[in-house]
């Protein structure tokens, strides 16, 4: 299950995003917190040990993706670990591909026996 926080309308993003001090260099808002999909098929599974919370993810836009045009893919340190599962990357990709500043970090890492529940992904929108 997915955790988002309250809504954001765009406008109003935007208008927070533009009303900051000059001297705000990097401001991000955390909008979505989901598992890691496919931990158990790609580099999650090896880089285990290396990996910690809060460590940046990249998050790539895969439209021709044969399987979910929707499909976002995350990575760490150029390493492929999965995806945002399908149930929730809409949004997020509709807003890579508007143009959005979107990125990621590792929000928990949980030693459990069920893969869905060993990586959640941050997914933060801002400068």
């Amino acid at each position: 299950m997915r955790t988002r926080l309250a809504p954001i309308a765009p406008i109003a993003l935007i208008a927070l995003l533009v009303s900051l001090p000059a001297t705000a260099q990097h401001v991000r808002i955390l909008v979505q917190s989901s598992p890691l999909a496919g931990f158990q098929y790609y580099g999650a599974k090896i880089l285990w040990d290396e990996m910690r919370e809060g460590d940046p993810l990249a998050l790539i836009r895969e439209p021709d993706n044969p399987h979910d045009a929707k499909a976002v893919r995350v990575e760490w340190r150029g390493a492929k670990l999965g995806y945002l599962p399908r149930a929730e990357n809409r949004d997020v990709a509709e807003a890579m591909d508007r143009g959005t500043p979107v990125s990621g970090r590792i929000g928990s890492l949980v030693k459990h026996a069920n893969p869905w529940k060993r990586v959640r992904v941050d997914v933060l929108v801002g400068l």
